[in-house]
């Protein structure tokens, strides 16, 4: 095993072994168990800035391919590899879940119970969504995750709140139903090429559907793209998630425990942008394309109207979540604003695609800063107040001066304020919306004029006034050092990718041009196809 082998599959499974080894421990051990934990996701993520190093080596001599290819067999007879790789698609995602699951594990002083099942499904949690971003076959993609699904389920279920039992059923369902789908897909991608050698391998079911390979040519057909599309973005946007898919969101974030709330609004909701990105697009372009429209509109509608739902809310926690639904409506518009099919598809249109997928992607990043930020400093307080209500807080500012300047930055940055990382994704998915259709653009801007509104009405409510209106105003304390570090570490990343974007984009953009040169390709391609059967429906419909 060569070193960038081991690196790949020690960042996957390190938080595991950790996982085995706390299962060996004395329950009682509560330091030691919080100790090992919080040390394997710090491991972790330095591993992560190691493959960052190794990968910049490897990019400049294949520019935005897939690099430091890991391949061993697995289930030789039906063409399933234990396959890994990464490229500038993928590697942001990589360290930015690294990053929130170290900070997410320092934030997990606050569990107190059960406190070795907790940081067990903790990290096999971090295993899982590590192994997703980083697999390069579609099987090994999906068992990573449905990995990620109990987990999340027990950690919800057993550490969540009063109605902690209906969140997990309800998170548990939404997602299975997506696996479904996404099984479903895959099935028909495996089945209908014949169960050629390397099926299920990620790059060559892209190579097939750009054209560049025809062992797949005539399955990738234009219908098949269609159906498969479909069924794979349904079962990524609940992910994501989006309008009118995204139920489960708000009640799982209220009732999740604070660091399982980092963890889901700054890592798990990237994994269906990320699907969508690595498997719904390569594999399916044409399907892509004819979806545009579609990807757009739900895009806009999630953006107005998780910001209306936000703008509604009392309980500060479900606030936050519903904010989180309007931000990922910008990832689906970036996503989904090329027109490659229309009259007006140019050179010029072809730069603002690769503005609104870069916008979406940085979109992701930024999000999974502010969010998790915000929902920590949502938890610092519920944590010495016990209440959520909006209307029952007040003169924080005064009790909590460092607490409160930490959380106004954050808060900020989710806002979208120049200079901080919220602003950078918004303009360039507007930007390039603008190319797509102005009237969309402009109802998309809008939701920042929306998102300042729930914000700044909440930090008023909270932090502003001359008083504190709620229970348990004794138990107010200023902010601790594990917590000032945690808030700290978030908001600085979101300060510095605010000033200074370029260390995201210089590193995805090499693979996001490739990803919209093979899209081009695929569209092309299947255009002659959909000619050539337009002609014969067309007599049979005389026919008739």
């Amino acid at each position: 095993m060569s070193s960038t082998d081991f690196l790949l599959v020690a960042i996957i499974f390190l938080p595991s072994v950790a996982a085995g080894a706390i299962a060996l421990m004395d329950g009682k051990a509560v330091g030691t168990i919080r100790g090992m934990a919080f040390a394997s996701t710090v491991v972790t993520f330095v591993l992560t800035l190691f493959l960052w190093g190794a990968w910049s080596g490897a990019n400049a001599d294949s520019p935005g391919d897939i690099v430091l290819l890991c391949e061993a067999g697995w289930i030789k007879s039906w063409n399933i590899y234990f396959r890994l790789g990464v490229d500038g698609i993928s590697l942001p995602l990589v360290v930015l879940t690294g990053l929130v699951s170290m900070l997410a594990a320092g934030a997990s002083w606050s569990i107190n119970k059960q406190h070795k099942g907790y940081f067990i499904l903790f990290l096999l949690l971090e295993t899982g969504m590590m192994g997703v971003f980083l697999s390069l076959d579609f099987f090994l993609f999906f068992v990573f995750w449905e990995v990620m699904l109990l987990p999340m389920y027990f950690l919800i279920g057993i550490w969540g709140g009063p109605r902690k039992e209906y969140a997990a059923i309800k998170f548990f369902l939404y997602t299975l139903i997506g696996g479904v789908l996404m099984l479903i897909a895959m099935l028909m991608f495996y089945y209908g090429s014949g169960a050629t050698t390397d099926s299920f391998n990620l790059i060559e079911l892209a190579n097939a559907a750009s054209g560049s390979e025809s062992t797949l040519s005539e399955f990738l057909s234009p219908e098949t793209q269609v159906i498969a599309f479909v069924l794979l973005f349904i079962g990524f946007a609940i992910k994501l998630p989006a309008f009118p898919v995204h139920t489960w969101l708000p009640d799982a974030h209220v009732e999740a425990p604070t660091p399982i709330s980092m963890i889901l609004a700054g890592v798990l909701l990237k994994l269906g942008g990320y699907g969508i990105i690595r498997i719904a697009f390569p594999l399916c372009p044409y399907g892509a394309a004819v979806a545009a429209w579609w990807l757009v509109g739900i895009g806009v509608v999630s953006i107005i109207y998780g910001a209306f739902a936000a703008l509604a809310q009392t309980d500060f926690k479900r606030l936050v979540a519903y904010s989180s639904v309007s931000h990922m409506g910008y990832v689906l518009i970036g996503l989904g604003v090329w027109s490659i099919g229309g009259d007006a598809y140019t050179a010029a249109s072809r730069d603002y695609w690769l503005m609104g997928i870069e916008g979406a992607m940085f979109q992701m990043v930024a999000h999974g800063v502010s969010s998790a930020g915000m929902f920590f400093m949502v938890g610092v307080i519920y944590d010495r107040v016990h209440h959520r209500d909006l209307n029952k807080f007040g003169g924080l500012m005064g009790k909590m001066p460092v607490y409160s300047g930490l959380a106004a930055g954050l808060f900020f940055a989710g806002l979208g304020l120049p200079g901080l990382c919220g602003f950078i994704g918004e303009i360039f998915v507007v930007l390039s919306a603008w190319q797509f259709n102005s009237t969309l653009a402009i109802v998309a801007a809008s939701g920042v004029i929306l998102t300042a509104g729930y914000i700044l009405w909440a930090l008023q409510r909270v932090y502003l006034g001359s008083e504190y209106k709620g229970p348990h105003e004794e138990d107010i304390t200023p902010i601790n050092p594990r917590e000032k570090s945690i808030a700290a570490v978030l908001l600085v990343f979101a300060i510095g990718l605010g000033v200074y974007p370029a260390v995201v984009f210089d590193m995805m953009k090499d693979s996001t041009a490739n990803l919209t040169e093979t899209m081009e390709q695929g569209y092309e391609n299947a255009v002659p196809a959909v000619a050539e059967e337009e002609p014969v429906e067309q007599a049979q419909a005389m026919n008739n």
